[in-house]
């Protein structure tokens, strides 16, 4: 059977790692900036799966399940967190939560 390299799918990883990045530095929707993080989770995953199969070793593995639970619970609380704040500012703008604190 054919594999891929290990350095191949960290530097995908990497990539996708930093796409999110700049997602959330530039991009001002919050729903945008959710999706963001939750890539940057799911190069974090793909990082721990990479060394985890190149290492033999089943604890990369393990903390996958653990990061999948914590991106999960993060997408309901933020999400939540969101609705609220269009029904009160009319907005999902990073610049709006700015006008919660007054």
């Amino acid at each position: 059977m054919n594999y891929v390299q290990p350095w191949v799918i960290l530097a995908f990883s990497a990539i996708i790692f930093f796409i999110g990045f700049a997602g959330i530095l530039v991009r001002r929707n919050i729903l945008v900036v959710l999706m963001c993080i939750e890539l940057m989770l799911n190069a974090a995953n793909l990082t721990f799966v990479t060394f985890s199969k190149q290492l033999h070793h089943m604890g990369g593995q393990m903390s996958v399940f653990f990061i999948i639970t914590v991106a999960a619970a993060e997408s309901a609380i933020g999400l939540g967190l969101v609705v609220a704040m269009f029904r009160t500012l009319r907005s999902v703008d990073t610049d709006d939560i700015q006008l919660l604190r007054e």
